[in-house]
């Protein structure tokens, strides 16, 4: 029998695909499911995959690698995408398409299989990081094929089989949570006139529920890297998690947002990112303090189109890895302190230190100083506006003005 190997989460989807794929395509399947952080998600899925008909299933516990290689690049780029998505759903995609190639090459299989849309940008995401990886190896994306329509007929479907899954008709969302993040999209979000209700969070708490006293939490970066939180070292993973805590019990990094899909189509999702957004506004602040402004102005540019290349599904490409090696040079100088308060779904900056800092305060004082000569700002003027002063003068000559 020929073997596939689905890139397995234990949601309705992917529960579903187990038999479909045996049913439709006689293959043995073997599901792999990568630990990104999901936390007690992954400790049915052993018996379910197999209930569901799965021959084997492989969890990878990737979630520092995931932090160090996709979400620490990401975030020294500065990359969020559209100014809201801080890229959750969209780094993990190639990770786990990166592991289903090496199963598969482990167990020798002919094929891969994932559980996304043909509507989603999640197809592109898995199926750009096989193409770039292995070539050779088939892809099966059921959902183009099927004649599943909706998410109650794969309730429906799973119900006939005796699979469960975490899913009712009367909860309809699509979730996908890992260490960085926690996506909703589906059922009511549909139709972005109707604000969330107030079921959707799970790891953050409204901001209006939030405590009446601001939370302050101090991170250490080396060269754009985070390493400390209130003085205290750990482990990348362990970090973000905290971070999470923090962020989730002062209401900190909830986005509404209609996106523009990669395929054509808006969708609108509810993201939670607590520790994320602390951690991107913090690294922010720190580069204000250290990166001279030519750079800066350059580093917002190449952010947004790093954030394209993620969101598209483009992670293994040379511009990706040329745009790292840019980033890169930008943060041998992002080193530091950033002191964050948190109150009330707002993160804001409580003070930054750095011994690259480009503040100087004898330049910038509005009191006495011996370094800044101001009538120098005079002949600077006169040059800088000199392009605007000729054309005014040529319109007034042209009777234009």
């Amino acid at each position: 029998m020929k073997k596939i190997v689905l890139a397995y989460s234990g949601g309705l989807d992917t529960s579903i695909i187990i038999p479909w794929l045996k049913e439709n395509y006689g293959y043995e399947v073997i599901a792999m499911a990568a630990d990104l952080g999901q936390g007690e998600e992954l400790e049915p899925l052993h018996e379910k995959a197999l209930q569901s008909g799965a021959s084997k299933l492989y969890i990878e516990d990737v979630k520092r690698e995931f932090v160090t290689d996709y979400i620490y690049p990401t975030l020294k780029a500065g990359a969020i995408y559209e100014g809201k998505y801080l890229l959750g759903t969209s780094m993990a995609r190639p990770l786990i398409a990166k592991k289903l190639v090496e199963i598969a090459a482990k167990e020798g299989a002919e094929a891969v299989a994932h559980g996304a849309t043909g509507k989603g940008n999640d197809q592109v995401r898995f199926e750009l990081t096989v193409k770039a990886l292995n070539p050779g190896l088939k892809i099966v994306a059921p959902w183009r094929e099927w004649d599943i329509r909706s998410r109650d007929d794969a309730i429906d479907y799973a119900e006939a089989r005796g699979i469960p899954v975490p899913v009712t008709k009367s909860r309809p969302y699509s979730m996908d949570r890992n260490i960085w993040h926690l996506s909703h999209e589906g059922g009511s979000l549909e139709d972005p006139g109707l604000e969330p209700p107030e079921d959707v969070l799970l790891l953050t708490v409204a901001p209006e529920k939030a405590p009446d006293k601001p939370t302050y939490v101090e991170i250490e970066f080396h060269r754009g890297v985070p390493k400390k939180v209130n003085g205290r070292e750990s482990a990348p993973e362990v970090l973000v998690e905290e971070l999470n805590v923090l962020g989730g019990a002062n209401g900190i990094g909830v986005v509404d947002m209609v996106e523009n899909r990669l395929v054509g189509m808006k969708s609108r999702g509810v993201y939670e990112t607590p520790g994320g957004a602390i951690l991107w506004l913090a690294h922010r602040e720190l580069e204000l303090l250290t990166l001279d402004r030519v750079t800066l102005h350059f580093k917002e540019l190449a952010a947004a189109r790093y954030a394209e290349l993620v969101y598209d599904g483009v992670w293994f490409s040379p511009l990706r890895e040329a745009l790292d090696a840019f980033v890169d040079a930008t943060q041998r100088t992002v080193t530091g302190t950033v002191r964050m308060k948190l109150y009330k779904g707002n993160c804001t900056p409580a003070g930054t230190t750095s011994p690259y800092s480009l503040y100087n305060e004898d330049m910038a004082t509005f009191g006495a100083d011996e370094v800044y000569t101001q009538s120098d700002a005079e002949g600077f003027i006169n040059l800088f506006g000199l392009p605007l002063k000729v054309r005014a003068l040529m319109e007034k000559k042209a009777g234009l003005r």
